[in-house]
């Protein structure tokens, strides 16, 4: 996969993951109602890591081949003290 397929699948990603963040605000404004807007701040909290971790995994997958294996370990790395960072 070329560099420029591997930017336009994770702009394709993020404009989907916005699309839903949007989409359950209005859904939020349709509904009115606390405890169903919870509900669907619980959703997103679930789907947004889930984009996070596959809009990563692709730009990892195109650079794997320009850089060295060290650096992408790095990377990896750092993904992973993002998401042990956010927990309780």
């Amino acid at each position: 996969m070329d560099e420029s397929a591997v930017v336009r699948a994770m702009a394709a990603m993020r404009f989907v993951s916005g699309s839903i963040e949007i989409l359950a605000a209005l859904l939020i404004l349709r509904l009115a109602r606390v405890e169903t807007a919870v509900q669907i701040n619980a959703a997103l909290g679930l789907v947004g890591p889930a984009f996070f971790i596959a809009v990563t995994f692709l730009g990892i997958a195109g650079l794997s081949g320009k850089l060295p294996p060290a650096k992408l370990l790095l990377i990896a790395a750092g993904v992973a003290l993002v998401f042990l960072g956010g927990r309780r």
